[in-house]
């Protein structure tokens, strides 16, 4: 009995099998090296686990954390020490913060997320609307999360990105 493959070459069945069964005899050994749990370095023998290299461990649990604080951030009703915590080294952006609780659109702004893609366990790319009195003033905006001090943060650039579209300088932007 003959298989046909493609290109229009036939091969005996009998000639494939053998050419499996020798890639398993070959690559076993290789495959079972690298599973090796005697490893001290192994993640299941030492009872860690690896952190993918794209985005964090609980990628579910993230994103609801970056959704709820990038709408407190956004939220004016939120108190400027609660906004401070919920932004990249808010303490030093204080006054970035304290600017904009003054301004009329900044205190009828809130953010809507749509879309969450991490690029780093530590980093997001967010997409979100930005409304004013619930209307859409920059619909589909690009924004970025950052995992600081254990919580999912709206990061600097994010911020000062908006204030620079304002274009009134404010200081720390």
């Amino acid at each position: 009995m003959v298989l046909k493959r493609s290109g229009g070459r036939t091969r005996p069945r009998s000639s494939l099998a053998a050419l499996a069964a020798a890639s398993v005899l070959v690559l076993t050994p290789v495959l079972a090296g690298c599973g090796d749990d005697d490893v001290a370095g192994d993640p299941v023998a030492t009872g860690t686990r690896s952190v993918p290299a794209d985005r964090p461990v609980d990628p579910a649990a993230a994103r609801a954390e970056i959704t709820k604080n990038w709408m407190a951030f956004f939220d004016p009703k939120t108190p400027v020490e609660e906004k401070v915590n919920l932004l990249e080294n808010g303490e030093r952006l204080r006054p970035v913060i304290d600017a904009l609780k003054g301004d009329q659109a900044a205190g009828q702004a809130t953010a809507k997320v749509k879309q969450i893609e991490f690029t780093s366990p530590n980093d997001a790319n967010v997409t979100y609307d930005l409304l004013v009195g619930g209307t859409p003033a920059l619909p589909d905006a690009k924004g970025t999360s950052v995992l600081q001090n254990d919580t999912w943060k709206v990061s600097v650039k994010t911020l000062c990105g908006l204030v620079q579209l304002s274009g009134v300088p404010v200081q720390g932007c």
